[in-house]
């Protein structure tokens, strides 16, 4: 009974629906993130754009001065993948020492999750 339990719980956690939910919590959570970035074009501000983020190296959006550490993570082959972000969310200056972002990170797993389905569900910008 335990078995199917789980498996029911995983076709419940990539059904569209959830997905959707997902997203539009991440879209909200966001919000947090939006004084120094956005995710719906290639607009450098404080931050540098999160379209298009993910599968990205790091360090690589054009125009935007990067700190050394950070173009040496991605030099180094970092590439911004799921897991490297939720990382990165969950604590930006214990991932990658001596960035320039100031925000202390995403301690909640659920709103890092939320944010990563929103960026990826963001279409690239032309």
């Amino acid at each position: 009974m335990k078995f199917i339990a789980v498996i029911l719980a995983g076709v419940a956690l990539t059904s569209p629906v959830y997905a959707d939910e997902l997203t539009d919590a991440g879209a909200k959570v966001f919000k947090k993130c939006m004084a120094c970035h956005v995710a719906d074009k290639k607009l450098n501000k404080v931050g540098p754009s999160l379209n298009g983020i993910v599968g990205r190296k790091a360090g690589s959006v054009e125009g935007f001065k990067y700190s050394e550490a950070m173009l040496a993570h991605g030099a180094a082959g970092a590439v911004w993948d799921e897991a490297n972000i939720e990382k990165y969310l969950t604590d930006p200056k214990g991932f990658v020492p001596k960035n320039k972002m100031a925000f202390a990170g995403l301690k909640d797993e659920k709103e890092r999750k939320a944010v990563i389905a929103y960026l990826k569900s963001v279409p690239p910008a032309p």
